[in-house]
């Protein structure tokens, strides 16, 4: 299932398309399989799978720090590929999108990577640090294997880019809504919704927003705009309660994306 028609179809019930976050590995390989499966219970659209970083340049606090748990116990790509198989095999059926930097793609190779991506059952990969100028051969090796790439835009990002974005990017964009980096933030960024509308007209592609989104309150002011609403570092602070903590804010947020 593309990402676009999770989305569209989570809409035409009545709600925006709930989209949580999670690194793979932390606290533990184990214990982040029963908060991915938590996730999936509680009614994610689509799971965003974070394969931790050394050097992760769009993570706040709370995802570096999940991050640096599962490096020490020895996650890596590899392991996250797996991550994902083991879920598909588990019965998730909803699109997975491996979230992810350059670097480890390249030191795997990128055709082993985009290969892998398909035996794993990978729906889409975002790579946080691939300029969209710079994606066409990273998006062939992937399209080979019917997985799509999501390309991201940003409060910054030109008229001339979004339209760029737009014909570079899957069935989905994935729209950055505030400068800086992921992490629990007490309000949207100003003028939020007139740049969805806008970001949306100019990339012709429906949109998951994501970064600083953390409440149900923020996820209900976000449902009549955003296709998809992302909720990362605020699930990953959740997750020291274990699956139970997850499921529970979880649950909220589908609530509140209702329409």
């Amino acid at each position: 299932m593309s990402l676009a028609r999770a989305l569209h179809g989570r809409r035409a019930f009545g709600r925006a398309g709930f989209v949580p976050f999670l690194v793979a590995g932390d606290p533990s390989y184990e214990a982040s399989l029963r908060a991915a499966r938590a996730l999936i219970a509680a009614g994610a659209d689509i799971l965003e799978v974070g394969v931790p970083f050394s050097d992760p340049v769009a993570d706040g606090p709370a995802i570096q720090a999940a991050g640096q748990r599962a490096l020490a116990k020895g996650m890596t790509l590899t392991k996250a590929l797996r991550f994902v198989k083991e879920l598909r095999k588990g019965g998730a059926a909803i699109p997975v999108v491996l979230f992810t930097y350059l670097n480890p793609i390249l030191r795997m190779g990128t055709k082993k990577f985009a290969k892998l991506c398909g035996d794993c059952g990978v729906s889409a990969v975002l790579i946080v640090d691939l300029p969209v100028e710079e994606s066409t051969a990273t998006d062939r090796e992937l399209e080979r294997y019917g997985v799509e790439l999501v390309a991201l835009a940003s409060p910054t990002t030109t008229d001339e880019r979004l339209s760029r974005i737009g014909r570079a990017s899957g069935s989905a964009v994935y729209y950055v809504s505030r400068e800086g980096v992921t992490g629990v933030r007490k309000g949207l960024a100003p003028g939020l919704a007139q740049r969805i509308s806008h970001v949306k007209k100019m990339t012709g592609k429906p949109l998951m927003v994501g970064f600083g989104v953390a409440e149900p309150s923020q996820a209900r002011a976000l449902a009549p705009y955003a296709d998809g609403v992302v909720v990362g570092s605020a699930l990953v602070l959740a997750g020291a309660s274990g699956a139970g903590g997850v499921s529970r804010l979880a649950k909220k947020l589908v609530k509140a994306l209702e329409i």
